[in-house]
């Protein structure tokens, strides 16, 4: 008869356990949001925040109009095939610092580590944009986590 108890007991447990987590699950708020894209830092966030939420226009909507852009299609393709995946990493914003026309935000990128005894790791990247008839553009962003290598080079030309 103990036994039975401790057994329901136990039972009983994981099944509060599982109902909490279901909880805190679906009443998560989204913290994922768009801000003003006034300054280099937020046109950062904002284009981040379009690429995890799949919305592909705002997210090309962020990328300098300058020589070798890709077009809209390449973009969809790069997120959607993963090769580039913000979902693998967190993102931490830092300073800014303004000359003229052009930006460097300091992003500090937290990979996510998927083996059970290692840590995640942090590492300060930058972020380079281009002020462009009065709005910030992203000129270039952490490769393989949010930006594709091949965005902004040149095509190659065959060799005669």
């Amino acid at each position: 008869m103990k036994q039975d108890r401790f057994l329901t007991g136990i039972l009983i447990g994981i099944a509060v356990l599982i109902v909490l987590a279901l909880a805190v699950f679906f009443t998560r708020k989204d913290n994922l949001v768009y801000v003003a894209d006034d300054t280099p830092a937020g046109v950062v966030q904002n284009f981040v925040v379009a690429l995890h939420k799949r919305d592909f226009e705002k997210g090309y909507s962020y990328l300098a109009d300058v020589e070798n852009k890709p077009t809209l299609e390449q973009f969809r393709q790069a997120v959607l095939s993963h090769y580039i995946n913000p979902q693998s990493a967190g993102l931490e914003i830092g300073k800014t610092e303004i000359s003229g026309k052009d930006a460097t935000v300091e992003v500090g990128v937290i990979y996510n580590n998927s083996e059970p005894f290692n840590s995640s790791y942090r590492n300060t990247e930058y972020a380079q944009l281009l002020n462009q008839n009065g709005s910030w553009k992203l000129r270039q962003m952490p490769s393989g986590t949010f930006w594709s290598w091949d965005w902004y080079q040149p095509t190659p030309q065959p060799v005669k």
